[in-house]
């Protein structure tokens, strides 16, 4: 019996550090599907940007708005940062990435929040250069991906 107990309370903790690296390594992926998606906004390309947003017709952006559907969301971006001097430089910063373990422990959603800048001189429809934002994630057979994003 003493032996059965040491073998559960040895499995226990090698289960802690497993959990905690599996954390990790899912934490670095959201943040560089993030990484990505700036590079892709610096260079103008609103289309690269927003692989980071899964291609569903529920994907939800709220922002002075509420905009259903991948492809509306796609075409407000593209007609509010018509040129790449309206899109200008985006940096994120103060990003907190909280995995939301299902029922086996294992992370199929996430919650991002932080802050956004874009440097730029030239405005569009939004002026708006500086907020907040929190993102739902989903992590899909293609990565993770944006299923809900409230920008403010």
């Amino acid at each position: 019996m003493f032996l059965v107990g040491l073998q559960v309370l040895l499995a226990l903790a090698l289960a802690g550090p497993a959990r905690v690296a599996a954390a990790t390594d899912e934490g670095a992926a959201i943040r560089q599907v993030m990484a990505q998606q700036a590079a892709a906004w610096n260079r103008g390309d609103v289309e690269g940007y927003m692989r980071g947003y899964k291609d569903a017709p529920d994907t939800t952006f709220i922002g002075s708005s509420v905009r259903q559907g991948y492809r509306a969301i796609l075409d407000s971006y593209r007609r509010h940062y018509a040129t790449a001097q309206q899109m200008g430089r985006l940096t994120f910063s103060e990003l907190d990435v909280r995995l939301l373990p299902g029922a086996g422990g294992e992370s199929r959603y996430a919650v991002v929040t932080g802050h956004f800048h874009l440097d730029r001189a030239t405005h569009g429809e939004v002026a708006q250069d500086d907020g907040v934002f929190s993102l739902l994630w989903e992590k899909t057979a293609d990565g993770w991906k944006i299923i809900l994003d409230h920008t403010s």
